[in-house]
């Protein structure tokens, strides 16, 4: 024992020495260490500076808010300054309300007394209009008295006129006769000069021979003479030519400039002759000619022209033939030669200047240029004025064209001038300008073209310049009169229209040419009639047509009496002539007319026909007031034709209107109208009472005329049927000698007249037509006169006649339609008179006036004033006090609950945004008496008990209106406030719908490019003669690939509901419709259902039972318009979402607002949470019209939720709402290490690599960053602190270890920095490169996830060895920091000694045996021997170890599983060391035994290995 206690004094002897001498080492590290001490006493006082500064910072800051807390109590004692002028202004205002409600009285009052002054003023007009009206009348029967007196001297007048104005035709026919015969002896004197010009035509060609010969001759002797002096003969005979041909163009030159001045000459003789022609037509009025003159003359002239032209075309051709047999047969061929070489070479000349147009292989042969206008047309000018036209001509042919201007015709060059700059090649559909200038120097219509020459071939536009004219045309040809008594004056007009730009005189008068007149009337005796012939004879066929039927024959027709033919003379024509014009002129005596037989008459009394003299003939269709004057150009005249019958049956005249303007043809028409003869007539034959209503009396008065030298007696008879309703009075009476007779009508029509009249009476029309018959005396003559009338009735029609207005609530009003008809064909005014005040009709409080058959919808208002049931009627009554009675019921009912609005009107709400208004419901009633108050009841049920009642607001759907909170119970007494908020939006369909119309559209123009490039393609493939069949054949397949893609296209067309509304063009469709929005205005009704009763919060409204009748109804008014500002990116969208964005990371967005209103808006914007993740970052404050300007918002999540705020841009009158949502994510990673990566042993100055990944857990992408804190910035501020191995390893939180000497870092990471994908993984590869050895390279790896948040830390360790053998385990008994001194490598004799030998180094391995246990365990520890894998040191590659003092550790108790081995290279063993304390152990006496560890490699090395032994009781608390 004593010997082993040595042993054991000389190990702690030994160990205390090491213990020293590690202690003496560690001085030496605090020694050195002091510098950094002095360092961190440098930063502390550092630090103190600052936080001396930062506090003075707080004074300051301090001084400020004291300041700025002075001025705003400044600014708070301004404010209650300024109360007191708020207080005084409100006063001025009521003041000035005050005011404006006296001025507005004072205005009620004026306007009053200005209303019943109008109505004074109205009666005393009304009164000068009647007196006014009297004096109109007596006026107007001096007029008819004095127009008669008028008449009978303008007979005299006209009869004299006539006749002058047939001697003056006369004279004119023999004028134009011998016209027409100087004409002819003109046209054949035309004929011998014709004659004489063919021997001067001979003659002059062979006097051009005989000069041609003499030329030749004279040539010949010029030459023989040039030759004999030695002259160039070519050019002397060259420069003679010209010589001769400036001559001969001189001497045209010359006859151009004498035929120019005569032509000028004549043309001005012209004009004056025109200007005579003028002024003699004004003078005096052209004679009238007759119809067969002129197309007598019509006749001649055509006959002469044809005559002319034959004549001109035979010594034409006879010319031709003469020439021909002159020339000689060699002449006539070697003309055809040179004809045939000129053609040949024309063709050539055209073809290599005009190019042909070639469309698809074929010669478009069309126009290549057109013009718009396409003809050039100056209309109604004035001489001496300068008119111009611009003109367009356009490239219509397929390729780049030009043209020039040649010229325009020959004639129009005096009067029309060009402007026109050549625009050089123009592509095809370009076009080009052209001016034209036209100064008319004469007044005629000139027609022509102008010329252009183009690259395809000449074209033309035409022109035409039109003088102004008259054109004149009549309504109508023919007034028919109709039947009228002798005596009577019926008027009617036609009207005189001129449609041309220039006016002219007119003057009316009966025709000349032609028979004026026509009659037919019967003589007493039926068998004899008087008929007046006037020109030829009249066959007796048609004289015994029927009565009316007037027979008018042409001059040049045939006589014919019974088929036989017979000529007329000249006498009998002149007698004629004659007569017409005394007919024409006379306007008492009988004119030229035929009487026809009547009816009744034989058709063999036809030839007992007498003549009747002119005299007695009266005029009865004359003109009148109007008979000449000047229609103006655009305008019209009313012709006024009058009709007096004088003598029974037909009567016909024809009329002419001449005009002094010689272009304008007379115009002709006629009148027609029928006599009859009766002693006694009515003037007015037809009695209209108009429209009459049933049971009514209707008056009017008849007046009967008498003709008669004797007293007559008359009787009225009225018809049996119609005996109820008509009555004259008197029946009978007696009518003095050409006096006049008034009878009283009295209609009285009742409603049994459809059945009574019979065929008098037309059902359908409801007209009535009497005829009333007057019996002359005692003769069997009769005088008829019609009544006419409309019947109609009186009634009004109600429809329904009852209403029901059930249920109505005394908060509400109920409205029923009622409709009005006026049954009747004349308007009626209407009332609705003693309506109770419950009761209101509109429109116009229920008076109006009803048109014929005419209905109108009223609106009959029913509003109960309190709970009980009503029964009622309404009175409507017409202006006849005829009354119609309407029938109403109700029921009025009292509801528990009453809205404080029932009508809500909403602003102008844009589009996409919020209008709210606020309300109440409340709950009034407290108390079941109804005494004291009204009290909730339906009708006259039962009383609703006092409580809590619930109501519900049922909103429609599709309806853009929300009420807040929809559901609730107010108790007694109380009120609930109520939100309604409207947002208008644009209907789903119509989106879809537009999406539709667009995309069809786009997919239409995209097939349309397709078809395009197709078409190009196939150009491409003609034009191209070189290509290879294996070109073509691709051609073909990406042809048909393009084929089948169109027709896939115009297949698939979309459908509006497979449209998302996310999708692009849902999108584009919202925001082109809200853009072009122009505004609507809706309606809703919102009922709200009321139970008495509380809401069970789980059943809800189920428990309760309401009642429909106490159901309340809010009106809503929701008018929406376009907005004024608009969001212009991302397709309109109103909703700016960020999506995912990890909490703490802050991301922008853009958004493009536009103003699309026509007013300059400033923009204002509510405010965000300010503690909330959203902030507008730049706002923008004005918009000009049309302008957009970009809105940014940032988004900086703090948590892990969704987001979501509105964003109001509010105008003056709109706004817009964005809607900003956004998701805070956390961001979270999985990395396949967790905390320390370990790159264990390598050699020095080599490298070593290792992988990890990182997976992406969640929703979003993630950038990162691989950051090391030996490459961190604050690095040399992190080194001024206390060293770590003097903390405790809790203090501890520097991770980086021993560096490498270059200055690189130890470690190194692939890649840095990039994004992982949500989902997705990353691979890491970690390098470590250590250029020393050392066992403590450590670093730290932070994995930083969008440059902020730190997601993972990875301690990165790793040793580097000289050698490559390593021992690791046990305690380390050195500092892991290297020292700032670098050790001096070993001398070279050192070196040259023999091998290198490490000093020991020392290793601590405890092991702790736990005492208590059953059964007892040994105490385990290891250590573990290593080689290192490297290509170095390739003389050694194993490594032995083995374990010194063996026997000693066994009798220690120690066991050691592996003394000595061998390593490979990458070998790693273990050395497993377990411990059983020896029996003599003592627990408070600590075992330490030591024992060498030898490696021997390249080198030796030798480790101390400290082995000491504890005993821990396995009850005791374990640090």
């Amino acid at each position: 024992m004593k010997s082993l206690d040595r042993i054991c004094v000389l190990a702690l002897q030994r160990n205390l020495k090491e213990l020293n001498d590690i202690a003496r080492e560690k001085e030496l590290a605090v020694q050195k260490a002091s510098a950094a001490l002095s360092r961190l006493q440098a930063m502390r006082r550092r630090l103190c500076t600052e936080l001396e500064n930062e506090k003075d910072f707080e004074f300051q800051i301090f001084l400020t808010l004291k300041e700025n807390m002075l001025e705003m109590w400044q600014m708070e004692t301004e404010q209650g300054k300024y109360e007191i002028f708020h207080e005084q202004l409100k006063k001025y205002e009521e003041e000035l309300e005050m005011q404006y409600q006296e001025r507005a009285k004072a205005r009620i009052w004026k306007e009053k007394i200005a209303a019943l002054q109008a109505e004074e003023n109205q009666r005393s007009r009304e009164k000068k209009e009647e007196e006014a009206q009297k004096e109109y009348e007596g006026k107007h029967k001096k007029m008819l008295e004095d127009a008669e007196r008028n008449h009978k001297k303008a007979v005299c007048f006209l009869r004299k006129s006539m006749a002058r104005i047939h001697e003056k035709n006369a004279k004119e026919e023999v004028k134009t006769q011998e016209h027409m015969e100087r004409r002819i002896q003109a046209v054949l004197s035309l004929k011998t000069s014709i004659t004489s010009n063919r021997e001067k035509l001979r003659t002059l060609q062979v006097w051009n021979k005989a000069m041609a010969f003499e030329a030749k001759k004279q040539e010949t002797q010029m030459r023989e003479a040039i030759l004999a002096k030695g002259g160039n003969v070519a050019k002397e005979i060259f420069l003679h030519k010209q010589l001769l041909e400036h001559e001969k163009e001189k001497q045209a030159h010359r006859e151009r400039q004498k035929s120019r001045k005569i032509e000028i000459v004549s043309q001005i003789l012209r004009e004056k002759a025109s200007i005579r022609k003028r002024e003699k037509g004004q003078s005096c009025t052209k004679a009238i000619k007759g119809g067969g003159k002129l197309e007598d003359s019509l006749l001649w002239r055509m006959k002469t022209w044809q005559y002319i032209e034959k004549t001109c075309k035979r010594s034409a051709g006879a010319r031709a033939q003469i020439s021909k047999e002159e020339m000689e047969p060699k002449q006539l061929a070697t003309r055809v030669e040179k004809k045939e070489i000129l053609e040949k070479k024309m063709e050539e000349f055209q073809s290599g200047i005009f190019r042909k147009q070639i469309v698809s292989g074929r010669e478009c042969k069309r126009r290549t240029f057109y013009s718009k206008p396409s003809c050039i047309h100056f209309k109604d000018f004035d001489v001496g004025e300068i008119y111009k036209k611009k003109i367009v001509l356009i490239n219509a042919s397929y390729s780049v064209n030009f043209f020039r201007l040649v010229g325009i015709s020959e004639w129009l060059k005096d009067f029309i001038s060009i402007h026109f700059n050549p625009p050089g090649k123009m592509s095809s559909g370009m076009s080009c300008e052209i001016v034209v200038t036209f100064k008319p120097m004469i007044n005629e219509t000139v027609e022509g073209e102008v010329m252009f020459m183009a690259q395809t071939g000449p074209f033309s536009v035409p022109l035409k310049c039109t003088a102004k004219r008259c054109i004149l045309a009549l309504d109508k040809e023919l007034i028919d009169f109709g039947s009228h008594v002798v005596g009577e004056t019926i008027s009617r007009t036609i009207n005189l229209t001129n449609s041309g730009a220039l006016g002219t005189r007119f003057k009316v008068q009966t025709s000349a040419g032609d028979s004026s007149k026509c009659r037919a009337t019967a003589k007493s005796s039926p068998g004899r009639m008087v008929t007046r012939h006037f020109s030829g004879c009249v066959p007796e066929k048609k004289v015994s047509n029927s009565l009316v039927t007037p027979v008018v024959e042409k001059k040049d027709q045939i006589c014919a009496d019974h088929g036989e033919e017979t000529p007329c003379s000249a006498a009998q024509e002149e007698q004629q002539r004659a007569e017409t014009s005394l007919s024409g002129g006379s306007t008492e005596g009988l004119g030229q007319d035929i009487l026809n037989s009547r009816a009744g008459l034989d058709t063999g009394n036809a030839h007992d026909l007498v003549e009747l003299s002119a005299e007695e003939t009266p005029v009865e269709i004359m003109l009148g007031k109007v008979t000449e004057g000047e229609i103006g150009p655009f305008s019209s005249v009313k012709l006024q034709i009058l009709f007096v019958p004088a003598i029974p049956g037909d009567v016909r005249a024809e009329f002419v209107i001449m005009f002094d303007n010689p272009d304008c043809k007379p115009l002709c028409f006629s009148a027609i109208g029928v006599s009859i003869d009766v002693p006694v007539w009515v003037p007015n034959p037809n009695v209209d009472l108009k429209i009459c209503m049933y049971d009514r009396l209707y008056q009017d008065c008849i007046v009967i005329r008498s003709r008669a030298k004797a007293t007559l007696r008359l009787k009225f008879e009225i018809r049996k049927e119609l005996s109820k309703h008509m009555e004259l009075l008197p029946k009978t009476g007696y009518i003095q000698a050409q006096s006049s007779f008034s009878v009283q009508l009295k209609f009285l029509p009742r409603h049994s007249l459809p059945e009574d009249a019979g065929s008098y009476f037309n059902e359908e029309t409801r007209i009535l037509e009497v005829p009333v018959t007057t019996l002359i005396g005692e003769t069997a003559k009769k005088v008829n006169f019609t009544v006419h009338a409309i019947v109609t009735t009186s009634d009004l029609e109600i429809s329904p006649a009852r209403i029901n207005f059930g249920y109505c609530t005394i908060y509400e009003a109920v409205q029923a339609n009622v409709k009005l008809t006026n049954k009747s064909i004349l308007p009626q005014e209407f009332g609705f008179v003693g309506l109770p005040e419950f009761v209101e009709i509109q429109p116009n409080d229920g008076l109006g006036i009803l048109l014929p058959l005419e209905s109108l919808t009223l609106d009959i208002i029913f509003k109960a004033n309190k709970a009980k049931e009503y029964s009622f009627e309404l009175t409507c009554k017409s202006e006849i006090n005829r009354q119609f009675k309407l029938s109403c019921r109700a029921v009025g009912v009292h509801p528990p609950l009453e809205l404080s609005h029932s009508l809500v009107q909403f602003a102008a709400t844009a589009l996409n945004s919020v209008s709210t208004a606020t309300l109440y419901v409340i709950n009034s009633h407290v108390s079941v008496n109804p005494v004291t108050h009204p009290v909730p009841r339906i009708g006259k049920g039962e009383v609703a008990p006092v409580g809590p009642t619930s109501f519900e607001f049922r909103v429609p759907e599709a309806c853009p209106v929300t009420v807040t909170p929809s559901v609730g119970t107010v108790l007694p007494g109380k009120k609930s406030l109520i939100e309604v908020s409207f947002r208008p939006t644009l209907p789903d369909q119509q989106i879809r719908e537009e999406a539709v119309r667009r995309l069809c559209r786009a997919a239409a123009a995209g097939a349309e490019i397709q078809k395009r490039k197709k078409d190009e393609k196939k150009e491409g493939k003609k034009s191209s003669i070189s290509m290879s069949r294996q070109q073509s054949s691709r051609q073909l397949v990406r042809d048909g690939g393009n084929k089948y893609l169109t027709s896939l296209n115009s297949s698939e067309q979309p459908k509006s509901e497979e449209l998302k509304p996310d999708s692009d063009a849902y999108m584009a469709a919202q925001a082109f419709l809200m853009r072009n929005f122009r505004g609507s205005f809706e309606k809703y009704i919102i009922p709200c259902f009321v139970a008495s009763g509380r809401i069970d919060e789980r059943k809800g409204s189920e428990n309760l039972s309401c009642s429909p009748y106490n159901t309340l109804y809010l009106e809503l008014h929701c008018p929406a318009v376009a907005p004024a500002v608009v969001v212009a990116s991302d397709n309109g969208k109103n909703t700016v979402d960020f999506g995912d964005v990890a909490i703490g990371h802050r991301m922008m967005k853009r958004i493009t607002i536009q103003n699309i209103s026509p007013e300059k808006l400033e923009l204002r914007f509510s405010v965000l949470n300010p503690n909330g993740p959203f902030l507008v970052v730049r706002p923008v404050e004005m918009l000009e019209p049309g302008e957009s300007k970009p809105l940014v918002i940032s988004f900086c999540p703090n948590e892990n939720k969704w987001f979501f705020e509105m964003l109001d841009v509010r105008t003056a009158k709109t706004s817009l709402t964005l809607s900003i949502t956004g998701h805070g994510v956390m961001p979270s990673i999985v990395c396949s290490v967790e905390e320390i990566l370990n790159m264990g042993y390598v050699i020095a100055r080599e490298k070593v690599t290792s992988t990890f990944k990182i997976q992406n857990t969640s929703m979003l992408t993630l950038r990162y960053s691989m950051q090391l804190d030996s490459l961190s910035s604050t690095r040399d501020k992190d080194q001024q602190r206390i060293p770590s191995f003097i903390m405790s390893s809790l203090q501890r939180t520097e991770f980086v270890g021993t560096q490498n000497y270059s200055g690189l870092s130890v470690f190194s990471i692939f890649p840095t920095e990039g994004e992982i994908v949500a989902g997705k993984s990353q691979d890491f590869t970690v390098t470590f490169s250590p250029d020393h050895e050392s066992l403590y390279y450590s670093d730290c790896l932070k994995v930083v996830l969008f440059g902020k948040e730190i997601a993972h830390v990875i301690r990165l360790k790793g040793a580097a060895r000289e050698h490559p053998m390593f021992v690791e385990g046990g305690v380390p008994l050195d500092v892991p920091i290297e020292s700032l001194a670098v050790t001096s490598p070993p001398s070279s004799q050192e070196a040259l000694n023999g091998e290198l030998q490490e000093p020991a180094k020392s290793i601590l391995l405890v092991l702790e045996y736990i005492e208590g246990e059953s059964p007892p365990v040994p105490a385990r520890a290891e250590l573990k021997v290593g080689s290192i894998q490297t290509a170095q040191f390739a003389s050694k590659k194993s490594v032995e170890f083995s374990l010194e003092s063996l026997p000693l550790l066994q009798q220690k108790g120690f066991t050691i599983e592996a003394v000595k081995g061998t390593l490979e290279r990458g070998q790693v063993k273990c050395i497993g060391v377990s411990w059983v304390p020896p029996a003599d152990f003592r627990p408070d006496d600590p075992l330490l035994v030591t024992a060498l560890l030898t490696l021997k490699g390249d080198i030796k090395e030798t480790y101390q290995i400290l082995f000491m032994g504890k005993v821990v009781s396995a009850y005791a608390p374990t640090k």
